[in-house]
């Protein structure tokens, strides 16, 4: 796997929405991220055609792609946010022009299809600091989401991941102004939940969000192959459309199934997104809706990986504040020591 290089302050990084265009119809939390992008991270983003399109043909989307990555001044493409539809860009994508010119690509949730693909390249990226969430966070970026990133875009080598001491799940309407004059509501964070611990295991990840993951099984696209998972560490996380645990473990199930399970060296799962703008719960059926998906994981993995080394709870993904996850790049998982250390 090919770690591109790293953006320096002062350079450019494309900013595109190969999913859904959002930047079009929720402009402020999108604004806010290029600013902190300028003024805080001193690059300079450059956007392109689709980027602020609604409804953007899957062609399009795959053009403006092209384009980021074979700009030479263009350093890293940063995603705008996700979506539901990033699957049928795939087939208009070009694998030798990417290929040829390997940047550092940023996403998350729909952008697993993306993140994907790039490591069935052979290009490490990097799942999570999409520029409407991570970037673009009411008041102001969360520290630990922030130390992350700057990280994973400007250095390269370990970098140990902070466990949060707090989390939080919504940040208000992002088309009200009045949203990001005061930071979310945040709740005391659950530590990391560590089964079969025991001496350091480190593997290059696949994964992602696990809603995508399984589209991409059933379309069979971009799944390695079943050696390429030995040794692996495999990580998902799930959306804010939240689905039921049932429906997480079937996933996990499936994924057991193939074998993959039993042949990675290690197991993550991101801290369930529990609560959202469009299905808010109190803090009793949060807590209630985490704790059953929390079984359902634990379930998939007494059947089919019971002596693999996991950590359940960890914060990547749909999170608030977001660890930044190398896809196709080394994490080590230390249980001796409850570490967790990603190689940027």
């Amino acid at each position: 796997m090919l770690y591109p290089p790293k953006p320096a302050p002062g350079d450019r990084v494309a900013i595109v929405s190969p999913s859904s265009g959002l930047p079009a119809a929720l402009p402020l939390p999108y604004e806010l991220g290029l600013r902190r992008l300028t003024e805080s991270f001193g690059l300079v983003p450059v956007e392109y055609p689709a980027t602020r399109r609604m409804g953007a043909a899957p062609a399009d989307r795959a053009a403006d792609l092209h384009a980021a990555f074979a700009d030479p001044t263009v350093k890293a493409v940063v995603s705008s946010i996700g979506g539901d539809d990033q699957i049928t860009v795939l087939p208009h994508l070009d694998r030798d022009l990417i290929a040829a010119n390997p940047k550092p690509f940023f996403g998350f949730s729909d952008c697993t299809n993306l993140l994907a693909y790039l490591a069935e390249t052979g290009i490490v990226s990097y799942h999570g600091g999409a520029v409407m969430t991570a970037f673009g966070r009411p008041h102001a970026m969360h520290p630990v989401t922030e130390a992350s990133l700057r990280a994973a875009l400007f250095t390269s080598g370990p970098f140990t991941l902070a466990e949060p001491a707090e989390f939080g799940e919504t940040s208000g309407d992002w088309a009200d102004p009045a949203t990001f004059t005061h930071p979310p509501a945040m709740r005391a964070a659950a530590p990391w939940e560590w089964r079969n611990r025991g001496p350091a295991v480190e593997g290059p990840t696949w994964g992602g969000s696990l809603e995508i993951v399984s589209w991409l099984l059933m379309a069979d696209r971009c799944i390695p192959a079943p050696d390429a998972f030995d040794g692996a560490v495999l990580f998902f996380e799930t959306s804010e459309e939240m689905p039921s645990a049932d429906d997480v473990y079937r996933v996990l199930r499936a994924i057991g199934e193939r074998g993959l399970l039993a042949r990675c060296a290690a197991f993550l799962m991101g801290r369930p997104k529990s609560s959202s703008m469009d299905r808010r719960l109190d803090e009793s059926d949060a807590d209630r809706f985490r704790a059953e998906q929390r079984e359902a994981v634990l379930r998939a993995l007494d059947e089919y990986a019971p002596s693999t080394p996991a950590v359940l709870g960890v914060d990547f993904g749909h999170t608030d504040p977001q660890l930044v996850i190398p896809y196709g790049g080394t994490v080590r998982v230390d249980g001796d020591n409850r570490t967790l250390t990603a190689t940027y």
